[in-house]
C-alpha cells in the first residue's frame, strides 16, 4: 500500500484523557507507507501535553457536539473521503461520523459506547467515577491521578511503565464529554446518537483490547450487535491481553497494521 493521492488519506481521532501525541507511533508508521495522516487534537487541547496541563482551563466545559463538528469540518474540507479511526470517545465520534456519511471506512478502537449500548461493567463504571462520581464536576477538566491512570488506561503494565505513559501522555479531560457520553441513553438528542439501520454508511470496525478496564469487549459486542439492523459491513477483532493504551503499549503495531489494511481492502477501494 503505497501513494499519496487524496483518496489514501487517514484521520486520527484520539480519547479523553489523551491528545494527538498518544498516534504519535501510528502517525510515523502510516506515513512511512505513504498514507496522508491527519490528526487533529480536540477544540481546546491544541498544543504540547506539557502546556494543556500547566493551563487546562481551555478545555473545561468542551462538549462532545463541538468536539464532532470539529471533525466533520475537518473531514469535509478534504478532496476525498479518509479512513477514519478514533480511540475510546474517538471511536464513538467515528460512529457518528461515518453515520454521517462521511469517511470510507472507519475503525472504532475500545470505543466509548454510542446511545443505545446498555452494558456498564464494573471496571467501566470504577475507571470513570474520579469524574461522574461528583456532578460538579460537569464543565471542569479533571484529570486523573497516576493511580487512577493505572487502572483504567494501562492496568497489564508495571506501576513504573505506567508512570512513564502517564507522564509522556495523560492530559486533564472534559468532564462534560464524559457525562454527556454516560448518560446518553437518558437524552433523546444525545450527541453520541446514530442510526444503526443506516444502509449507506461505510464500513465499520471495532477493535477490543481484551484486558481493557474502561472498555471491555462486552462493551464493543453490545455496540457492534446494534448494527445488525444494516447491511453495512461491520465487524469486530479483539486483541488477548491488550488494555485501554491499546494504541501505545507493546504490540501496538500488529493493531495498527491490522486497522489500515482492514481499512484499506474495505475503504479505498469504494473511492
Amino acid at each position: 500500500m503505497t501513494g499519496t493521492s487524496p483518496a489514501r488519506t487517514v484521520v486520527l481521532i484520539h480519547g479523553l484523557w489523551m491528545t494527538p501525541r498518544s498516534w504519535e507511533k501510528w502517525t510515523e508508521r502510516y506515513e512511512a507507507q505513504g498514507y496522508r495522516v491527519i490528526a487533529p487534537a480536540w477544540p481546546g487541547l491544541e498544543g504540547e501535553v506539557e502546556e494543556i496541563r500547566r493551563d487546562p482551563s481551555r478545555i473545561a466545559g468542551v462538549g462532545l457536539r463541538e468536539v464532532i463538528a470539529h471533525y466533520e469540518e475537518v473531514i469535509r474540507r478534504l478532496d476525498r473521503a479518509p479512513v477514519i479511526i478514533g480511540h475510546s470517545f474517538g471511536g464513538a465520534i467515528t460512529q457518528v461520523l461515518l453515520d454521517r456519511g462521511l469517511g470510507s471506512a472507519g475503525v472504532a478502537i475500545d470505543s466509548a459506547p454510542v446511545k443505545g449500548v446498555l452494558p456498564l461493567p464494573y471496571s467501566t463504571l470504577k475507571s470513570a467515577w474520579p469524574v461522574l462520581g461528583n456532578p460538579a464536576n460537569k464543565n471542569k477538566a479533571i484529570a486523573l491521578t497516576p493511580e487512577q491512570f493505572h487502572y483504567a488506561f494501562t492496568n497489564t503494565l508495571s506501576e513504573e511503565e505506567s508512570a512513564a505513559v502517564y507522564e509522556r501522555y495523560q492530559v486533564p479531560g472534559s468532564a462534560r464529554v464524559l457525562f454527556q457520553g454516560a448518560f446518553g441513553n437518558f437524552n433523546p438528542r444525545a450527541a453520541t446518537k446514530v442510526d444503526f439501520g443506516n444502509r449507506r454508511r461505510a464500513p465499520l470496525l471495532f477493535i477490543a483490547g481484551e484486558a481493557d478496564h474502561i472498555v471491555p469487549p462486552k462493551v464493543n459486542k453490545a455496540n457492534l450487535r446494534l448494527y445488525r439492523k444494516s447491511p453495512a459491513v461491520t465487524e469486530y477483532q479483539e486483541f488477548a491481553g491488550r488494555t485501554h493504551f491499546i494504541v501505545g503499549q507493546d504490540g501496538w503495531e500488529e493493531v495498527a497494521d491490522y486497522a489500515l489494511n482492514w481499512a484499506a481492502h474495505h475503504g479505498f477501494s469504494r473511492v
